[in-house]
């Protein structure tokens, strides 16, 4: 029989929102930890994301609940408006009502923020150790453990792998090897300062305007200092999975008939950011040996549920939690977490895909999505939300 060496660190590929905080994961069970990652610098790109009460959950089960606070801006509603005659289509207060129902807040915060904060507790754990410039080639395993090849041919050892790698998982290519579903929506972004956001748009809310085949959504940033700006249309050429520069032109040439009020939002970058999205089909094993998947990698989805980040963060604790019960044996606890996150994160990815096709409806599809949440009360809403954000690390091993 071969034993594990538990003098190996633990192999995480990928140092994102994923990564760091599976990193951070794993040391909490006394674990040693090399993060891989191919850039040549650790950083995030994008600009704003919505954090649910379950993303603050996780937060304060990986010990940085208290920072992310500090950087959060706290909303005081989710709206939705009909972004082709202004009517409103549904309001969810998340003040304290919310936070009583779910334990945490709603909030919305820079993406870097999250990730530095990742990173700063990464640092202060002195368990972590990051290496840039190493993508993943390819996996080796044994009994004893697994032997990451990187890009440069260079060998790395370690008692398990965690593939954080992202939507173009290594890891995943070489254990799964499925296509991506390019969904043909394309996603611009940007950070607007508020000297240059529309005074009449100012809102303290994380705010949606649904229109045929696109959407707008705006929300402030960093204290109110900045509005995160993100439109989203159907493009009507053949796209590739891709992040590029964005074109202020094509733009332009997708909202037709949208609404003053909300058009003027695509005017204000000075530049963008163009997200070709795609997501995968769910799959109902991550887990391969010593190897398993984490965050975009096991369940890469479409933006529409603004839940990406929190599942990856949902899927460190998981992780930690399996490992802690299972007394770091990775073969149980890989297994265990596996289990407990197949069908939710496959939930994730499904109402994501309709979300989009409820926001983006035309027609007669328009005007019944319109009717779907009038006069509906804040508790309703609340109930309707509470498989998403009822996530609790007391439940998180449960399924």
């Amino acid at each position: 029989m071969v034993t594990r060496h538990a003098s190996l660190p633990v192999l995480v590929a990928g140092g994102g929102i994923g990564g760091l905080a599976a990193a951070l994961a794993l040391t909490r069970q006394g674990l040693s930890v090399t993060v891989l990652e191919q850039a040549p610098e650790l950083g995030e790109i994008g600009a704003g994301i919505q954090l649910g009460p379950n993303a603050f959950a996780a937060f304060d089960a990986l010990g940085i609940g208290a920072t992310t606070r500090a950087l959060a801006v706290y909303t005081d509603e989710m709206v939705m408006h009909d972004a082709l005659d202004e009517s409103l289509v549904g309001r969810i207060p998340v003040g304290e009502a919310f936070r009583q129902r779910f334990g945490n807040p709603y909030a919305v915060i820079h993406r870097a923020d999250v990730h530095l904060s990742l990173l700063e507790a990464a640092r202060a754990s002195g368990r972590i150790e990051v290496l840039t410039r190493t993508p993943v080639a390819r996996v080796e395993q044994d009994a004893a453990g697994v032997t990451v090849v990187d890009a440069h041919g260079g060998t790395h050892r370690g008692q398990a792998l965690i593939g954080a790698d992202g939507v173009k998982s290594a890891v995943r290519a070489q254990y799964v090897g499925d296509a991506a579903r390019v969904s043909g929506h394309v996603v611009y972004r940007a950070v607007v300062d508020r000297k240059d956001f529309p005074a009449d748009l100012q809102w303290n809310a994380a705010s949606i305007w649904v229109g045929p085949n696109c959407h707008l959504v705006h929300y402030p940033l960093r204290g109110g200092e900045q509005y995160n700006v993100v439109v989203t249309f159907h493009s009507r050429r053949q796209e590739e999975w891709s992040v590029t520069e964005g074109s202020a032109q094509e733009v332009q040439g997708y909202f037709e008939g949208i609404c003053p009020r909300a058009r003027q939002l695509i005017d204000l970058p000075k530049s963008w950011k163009r997200w070709a999205t795609a997501d995968r089909e769910p799959i109902g094993q991550w887990t391969y040996g010593l190897a398993t998947l984490l965050g975009d990698a096991a369940h890469p989805t479409l933006q529409y549920l603004a839940q990406g980040a929190c599942m990856a963060l949902e899927d460190a604790v998981t992780l930690g939690e399996a490992l802690r019960v299972h007394g770091n044996d990775f073969a149980k606890a890989f297994d265990h977490y596996q289990r407990s996150r197949v069908a939710r994160t496959a939930r994730i990815v499904l109402s994501a895909r309709e979300m989009g096709r409820i926001f983006h409806a035309k027609g007669v599809e328009r005007l019944v999505r319109n009717e779907l949440w009038k006069g509906r009360t804040p508790e309703r809403f609340y109930d309707a939300l509470e498989w998403l954000y009822g996530w609790r690390v007391e439940n998180c091993l449960a399924a």
